[in-house]
Order: C-alpha cells, then structure tokens, then sequence
C-alpha cells in the first residue's frame, strides 16, 4: 500500500499541473466565447433562443464523446492545413480536450448570464435610458454589474463542471488527474482511483471557494475579497504553467492501448530508451483507432499493436492468410501508406478468445465456438471495442452465432463477470494471466475466423529511421514468449501484491535479458 501511495504522490505535480492549465485554459476561453453570446442574447431576441439551445444541446452530449468527435475533426483539419498551406498541428492531446471543454463549460455561464440580465428590474432600465446612457454605457454600467451575482454562480457551476470533466481528457491523449482513474481501473489499483477522484474533487472545491470569495466580493462590491481571490487563482495557475512546459518537453512519445499490457509495453520501452539515453512521454489509454491515427498523424512515435488490429481494422482486410504473409503485407502497407516503420514482432500473440468457466463449459458441452450457437441463450461480455470491431462480426457471420445478449465492460470487470455468472461467455485475451487464475477455457476457432494477432513495434514516420531509436528496442524482437508476457500481465492484474506496470516491465526486461545470456 505504501509504495502505491508513494507512487501515487510522485506523479502528482504532473498530473495536477496539466490538469490546472487544461482546465484554466477551457475556463477562460468559454467565460470570453459566453460573454460574447450572453450579450448578443441579451440584445436580439432572434438571437436569444439559439443560443440557449446550443448550449444546451452541448450538454446532451457525454462528455468523454464529446472529447473523443474532436479528435477526428481536427486531425482531418490538421492534414488539410498540411496539404495547402505545409503547415500541421497536433490534434491529441490538449486541442482537443480544450475545445471539448470550453463547449462544456458554456451553459451555465450563457444561461446564468442571460437570466440575469432579463431579470434586472425594468426600473432601473429607463432610469439608465433617463439619464441619457446609450445602449452599450447601460449594458456595461448598469445591466452586467446587477446581473453579476447571478453570472459569478453560473462561473463556478462551469468551473466544477470542467475540472471534472478534464479527468475524461486522458483516452484522447491528454495527461490530467483522469490519468489516476483510467489506469487504476484497468489494473485495479484502488489507491490510485481513489487518489485522483479525491485530487480532482479537492481542486474542484478550491477553485470553487476562491471563485465564491471573488463573488462576494463583487456582491459586497469589496475590491479587497475579489483582488484576494483572482490573485491566489493567478497564483495557483502560474505555479503550475512551469510544470506544464517542462512536462510537454520530451524526445519520444511512447502511446499504449488502454488495458494492462499496453502499459507495460510502453513502460518497457520507455525504460529501454531511458537507459539508451533518451527521454520519453507516455500517452497511455488511448482507444487503438486514435493511437494509430496519433502514430499516423506524428503525435506519437512509438507504440505495440498487434497484426490483426492492422489488418481488419485499419486496413480493412476480411482475409486471413498465414502468420508470415499477413505481416509482410501490413509492414508494406504501413510504410507505403503512412511512412510508418514496422520494427518487428515482440515474440508472442495475444489475439481475441471467447473464453468460459470452465466448469459450466464442461456441463454444457461447450468446446469450440461453434458449439455455442447450439445455446442462444447464452449472454456474452466483450470490452468497449469488441462488438464493434470486424473480429467480433466475423465471428458471429462464420459461426452464426445468436446470442441472448451482448454486455460491455472494461476488460477488469469483464473477467469478474463471467467468474460471477454475469455473462456466459467473454471475449478474453490469450496473454490475459487472468485465465488460468480464475480457470477459464478458450475455446478453439477450427473455422479460423479470428486473424493472428503478433505483438509487433510501429515508430512513426519521423522516427522510422532513427538509429537510437531501433538500437534501444531491437533487442526486444522475437525476445518475449507468451508465457513471459502472461506472467507479466499477471504480476499487475492479481489480487495479492499486485505490482504497478512499471515493475512489471522492470521483471519482463530482467528475464528477457537472462534469457539472452
């Protein structure tokens, strides 16, 4: 427990930092875009109704979608800019997560704003009007000041909002406090989810009270409480901006996949281009249709897939050919399509699997895949991108396979499921450690629908003649079996002395290195 908290405390400036300036930024720029329209709504009527509903249409949107539709948007825009102009930018990471946010955090602020303003007595108006004020004198002189108090809750209504909402940023490659959850939660580390849920709800609050001191302030027209209060906010973000930057200067940017063997792949490599004299930042937890359009696009430089991902998935291939003929077709395709240089292959598969209880599959007759059509009402559990990838639909076509009903999981909870009855049957991972230790069978796929899956190293084009690079990681290739990588896998995802990915991987680098000599 101490080192989890140890390890814990140590990534806290970082985390904490990025996630102060992602949600500053966001803050600040939709309190401008919101004044902007809180004034036009206020002044045409036409106007006043679209704009509520936009930015109440915005709010019906999750935000993690909402983080995840920009990424896409900008990356098509970011190669446009490219193309005409020879000028690109990166759409991982904080863009994305920025404009997502400022979207999220604009009704409050819009909606308080406007009913403020239409609610000052009319009064006061034509006494404004009286006294010869023009439109704009009133607006700033008159209406804004009464509507204040109202404005400043709906500010910090927005400011909670976003720094919640920022912990969502991390699957589009954003590093925040969410860093915490979505790792805790695929390797079932409790402290580390508990301790970014209390680091971000402990920002949230602060923020919260220094925004309230600058609203009393305003309401008691106290300059002292509201220069108090914006000081020690300026302070807070110009403590963390240093942080930032010097957290955003890197030589290699490492992605991974958001379940537990991707992270310790990427510590893996991170640790073998630490020792070759390099410096490294990891964008973990990233869905495999961003990370590969991140490693396309430049974002990252380096990252595991695994062939079958490749060919049906980005490349849209519906055959299955032998082990050597598809991976040289995907190294081809990659470098002639992308610029991307496929290193080689780690050593091990970890394809797709149903697996069950072993036990209930043995009651039930159940050996291969095909065998489960004979049992529609079965239910079956796969992780958020299973019943959407090609794997899972040449599956069911190939083996005609109805069942009762489909459930989605992050992959900690999946295995749980089936062990607990929950699900029949899961789409479970070969190099998963979790399969022997809570006795699950695979079942064969005889019709072979499902591709192989190598674990192959990818460096993006910028980086695909790097010679540092290669040196640090070719000895990697063909150097780690499946039985080493389940091992791995196991070491972090077990219940008792559970280890973090980064020891793990410290353990997969000494054997491969004792297996070497």
């Amino acid at each position: 427990m101490s080192e989890r908290v140890e390890r814990a405390w140590a990534l806290l400036p970082d985390y904490l930092s990025q996630h102060v300036i992602l949600s500053a930024a966001a803050l600040l720029l939709g309190l401008l875009v919101s004044a902007a329209l809180v004034v036009a709504a206020v002044r045409n009527e036409r106007v006043r109704w679209p704009v509520l509903a936009f930015a109440s249409l915005i709010q019906t949107v999750p935000s993690l979608a909402l983080l995840a539709l920009f990424y896409p948007l900008l990356l098509a825009l970011s190669g446009l800019t490219q193309n005409f102009f020879g000028i690109g930018f990166s759409a991982l990471g904080f863009l994305p997560s920025l404009l997502a946010l400022t979207l999220y955090s604009m009704l409050p602020i819009v909606r308080n704003g406007v009913a403020g303003v239409l609610n000052i007595d009319p009064a006061l108006i034509e006494a404004a009007r009286g006294v010869g004020m023009t439109e704009w004198q009133r607006l700033w002189r008159v209406e804004l000041p009464l509507a204040m108090p109202l404005l400043m809750a709906g500010i910090r209504t927005a400011a909670v909002w976003v720094i919640g909402a920022a912990t969502l940023s991390t699957p589009v490659g954003q590093v925040s406090l969410g860093n915490y959850i979505f790792s805790g939660l695929q390797v079932q580390d409790w402290v580390a989810v508990l301790f970014g849920c209390v680091a971000s709800a402990a920002l949230a609050l602060t923020v919260d009270q220094l925004l309230g001191v600058i609203e009393t302030g305003v309401a008691r027209r106290s300059r002292w409480r509201v220069a108090v209060g914006a000081v020690v906010l300026m302070a807070g973000i110009a403590a963390a901006a240093p942080s930032a930057r010097q957290a955003s200067t890197t030589t290699y940017v490492v992605g991974a996949k958001s379940f537990t063997e991707q992270f310790i792949l990427a510590e893996l490599i991170a640790q073998r281009i630490a020792a070759a004299g390099g410096t490294t930042e990891r964008r973990a937890g990233l869905g495999s249709a961003i990370v590969f359009g991140a490693l396309a696009s430049g974002d990252v430089d380096v990252y595991v897939d695994y062939s079958g991902t490749i060919w049906a998935n980005v490349m849209r291939r519906q055959d299955a050919p032998r082990r050597e003929t598809m991976l040289a077709e995907i190294s081809a395709w990659l470098k002639h399509e992308h610029g991307i240089a496929m290193l080689g292959s780690l050593g091990f598969e970890n394809a797709y699997a149903l697996a069950m209880r072993r036990d209930r599959a043995e009651r039930l007759g159940i050996a291969t895949i095909g065998d489960l059509a004979a049992h529609p009402s079965l239910t079956i559990g796969g992780d958020f991108e299973f019943f959407a990838r090609p794997e899972w639909q040449a599956l069911r076509d190939r083996y005609g396979l109805d069942l009762a009903g489909k459930r989605e999981f992050q992959s900690t909870f999946m295995y749980q499921a089936v062990v607990d009855g929950e699900v029949d049957v899961i789409s479970a991972f070969t190099t998963d450690g979790r399969i022997a230790t809570n006795d699950l069978v695979l079942l064969a796929d005889p019709a072979g629908a499902i591709p192989p899956y190598d674990a192959i190293i990818l460096i993006a084009r910028d980086k695909a003649n790097d010679m540092a690079l290669r040196e640090a990681l070719t000895p990697l290739l063909g150097a780690i079996s499946l039985e080493l990588m389940q091992e791995a896998n196991y070491r972090v995802d077990r219940d008792a002395t559970k280890e973090t990915p980064a020891a793990a991987a410290q353990w997969l680098e000494r054997a491969i290195d004792a297996a070497a000599r």
